[in-house]
């Protein structure tokens, strides 16, 4: 069990009813608290041979961090959902009340879900280029904490005061396109950014990248959409490009950050590709 103190509510989190549950049941746990001494990722290739299961208590970005060793190592994970948004979590229908969490695990259902790739790096739920990479600079840790989930709107509004339009090619299934724009995401997952979709139709494991972008527009004209962006219904905004395929290659003028998961990952150009049922992850049961 690897656990992030600087998550949102790792610090504070009371994991000991959940980890005597485990251990009545016959599991043997231990626990590590991560530090700047120490990654998830180390952690893991260190232990990878005396464990069937990793548990992670944290948020998106801690579970990021983990990603290249529980590929490598092909192990089964679960999440105890301490971050902000927890958007993967979400995605697998976990409770954000801990203990409903250790319920789940110790019920142990689980799914297959996809895994991203760009340039070379993992991510699970979204890729942003553009204003969703000021987002994610405006979310200090204090307002995290502060704010809960709903600092993402506060971080919305004072990124979209900043943004920049930028010029993008996409490449894919032997397509070219060519457009405008001032937000460009690309999701392996299904939530993103505290519970927005990113299409309507995607799931974690359906083999696919969803994307869209959006074309430079006003703050109001964005504000008016927000109802549609936040249910994945883009293809119902006039002024939003979307697409879904299992590669994507693209180019922005000027190059431009990405950032995944909540943390800065790669820059432009990119190739983008998704591993379909990469990964086994513990889940809510799915309803009867």
């Amino acid at each position: 069990m690897l656990i992030n103190p600087h998550s949102r509510i790792g610090k504070d989190s009371d994991i000991a009813e959940g980890v005597a549950l485990l251990r009545e049941a016959g599991t043997e746990v231990l626990i590590h608290y991560l530090d700047d001494s120490t990654t998830a990722e180390e952690l893991i290739e260190n232990n990878h041979k005396d464990i069937q299961l990793v548990i992670i208590g944290g948020g998106d970005g801690t579970i990021n961090s983990a990603l290249p060793a529980l590929y490598r190592h092909k192990l089964r994970f679960a999440i105890l959902p301490m971050g902000t948004a927890n958007d993967l979590a979400r995605s697998l229908e976990i409770s954000p009340d801990i203990d409903d969490a250790f319920r789940i695990i110790y019920e142990n259902n689980y799914r297959k879900i996809n895994l991203g790739i760009v340039n070379g790096r993992y991510f699970f739920n979204v890729a942003h280029i553009g204003l969703g990479v000021e987002v994610t600079k405006e979310l200090t840790p204090d307002l995290k904490k502060k704010w809960g989930v709903f600092s993402y709107l506060k971080a919305i509004f004072s990124a979209f005061h900043n943004q920049k339009k930028f010029f993008v090619s996409i490449k894919s299934n032997g397509n070219n396109y060519r457009l405008r724009s001032i937000q460009l995401a690309v999701g392996s997952g299904r939530y993103y950014g505290g519970g927005n979709i990113i299409a309507e139709e995607s799931e974690i494991d359906d083999g696919l990248l969803h994307l869209y972008s959006l074309y430079p527009q006003g703050f109001w004209q964005m504000l008016a959409s927000a109802p549609l962006l936040r249910f994945g219904k883009h293809k119902q905004i006039r002024r939003t490009f979307t697409l879904a395929s299992q590669d994507m290659e693209i180019v922005t003028a000027p190059t431009l950050e990405i950032h995944a998961d909540g943390e800065h990952i790669s820059h432009t150009p990119a190739l983008f590709t998704v591993i379909p049922q990469a990964l086994e992850v513990v889940c809510a049961a799915p309803p009867h």
